[in-house]
């Protein structure tokens, strides 16, 4: 059986894309494959880690590799490229070099897209809103509390 393809348009950190997309194509897949933005990870593909987070157009972290591509025509979402603007990283971004929130680097996309979807969100985000933000993001490296502190930073310091 043949899977027809289908023309889909897609914003992705402010830029419009017009894709061929299959029907079993994931919003992973999209962003990896045809856009070539590799800084969005895939990790289990089945929802279970956070290394695909993304952010929607209304600054929610969800999850890309569980996401049929097909579902976002017309939509806009922003990945860890989009979060950095004329050279400069955004306060998560930062705040995760200043806290050390880094370890190995491959859940980082993941943890920040988490984490920017908090400040996004949520004003004064208590430590169970962070704790649940957090809580479908798996980092093997370490805990959250340098991830945490990161978050509340900038969540006290935003405009």
């Amino acid at each position: 059986m043949t899977t027809k393809r289908q023309v889909m348009t897609l914003t992705v950190n402010g830029d419009s894309h017009e894709l061929l997309v299959s029907p079993r194509q994931t919003l992973l897949d999209v962003i990896r494959g045809q856009l070539g933005l590799t800084g969005t990870k895939e990790g289990c593909a089945t929802g279970t880690c956070g290394v695909c987070t993304i952010n929607n157009d209304n600054g929610e972290a969800f999850l890309s590799c569980i996401t049929p591509a097909l579902e976002w025509d017309g939509k806009a979402i922003t990945t860890i490229e989009g979060l950095e603007a004329g050279g400069k990283l955004a306060a998560i971004q930062q705040a995760f070099i200043d806290y050390g929130a880094v370890q190995c680097g491959f859940c980082t996309p993941g943890v920040i897209m988490s984490a920017q979807g908090i400040v996004n969100t949520l004003d004064d985000p208590s430590e169970d809103d962070i704790n649940d933000g957090m809580a479908g993001v798996l980092c093997r490296c370490t805990g959250h509390i340098k991830v945490k502190e990161a978050i509340r930073n900038v969540a006290k310091y935003k405009s």
